[in-house]
């Protein structure tokens, strides 16, 4: 596995990314990655099936001049901004591997990113909902995937210190949720780990068994 620190000058650029490497790997064969990026000025994501008229409160992300995007992964509309981590895996699907099917490639991948949570926090991590992680009953890291034939792309966002102010002026309360979340506001719901990036980012390239290689952008 590679694994790239890769941070590209603009929102679209970074999810675009993602994609790019998923198709790149899909087209070569390999090798399989992890990038972590952190995005430097807040954009909204949508998920891929989402609508923005739905899940955006629109006249305050054009007062505040903060665009609404969208991923090629499923899942709930997003803020982001100073304050995630994102990261991304870029997996090949063995026939008969722990990936072969979205329910299991969520339930191997996250139940890893549980223990590893587990031992660098020293705290009690759980999955819940369906892609959710969380401490107690407060989610700090959201995660998608997209499929293709062989390949995969998962990744995720997690919170570090993202403003939450600024998500609950941006985002209602979403109308599909998981059923722990019992209605609660943004504020209420998530939670920042307040832990450097460059911690969790060690911790992921240790728990994939490999050194970062490359450091590019910011």
């Amino acid at each position: 596995m590679k694994t790239l620190d890769l941070t590209l000058p603009t929102a679209e650029e970074n999810l675009a990314c993602d994609e790019e490497l998923l198709d790149q790997c899909q087209k070569t064969d390999g090798p399989e990655l992890l990038r972590f990026w952190r995005p430097a000025q807040h954009f909204i994501v949508l998920g891929y099936g989402r609508s923005a008229e739905q899940d955006v409160h629109l006249s305050a992300c054009r007062k505040r001049n903060i665009p609404v995007l969208r991923r090629c992964s499923g899942g709930g509309t997003v803020l982001q901004g100073p304050g995630c981590l994102n990261y991304s895996l870029i997996l090949k699907i063995e026939p008969q591997g722990p990936l072969r099917t979205i329910a299991r490639t969520n339930a191997f991948i996250l139940e890893r990113h549980q223990r590893l949570f587990e031992r660098l926090l020293g705290r009690i991590v759980s999955v819940r909902g369906d892609t959710d992680l969380a401490l107690g009953d407060r989610k700090f890291c959201g995660n998608a995937q997209r499929r293709k034939q062989g390949w995969l792309l998962f990744h995720g966002s997690i919170l570090l210190d993202l403003d939450l102010h600024l998500l609950e002026e941006l985002l209602p309360i979403p109308d599909r949720q998981p059923e722990y979340r019992n209605q609660r506001s943004h504020r209420d719901f998530l939670l920042n780990l307040s832990r450097p990036a460059d911690e969790i980012q060690a911790a992921f390239a240790r728990d994939w068994n490999h050194p970062i290689l490359h450091q590019v952008g910011s």
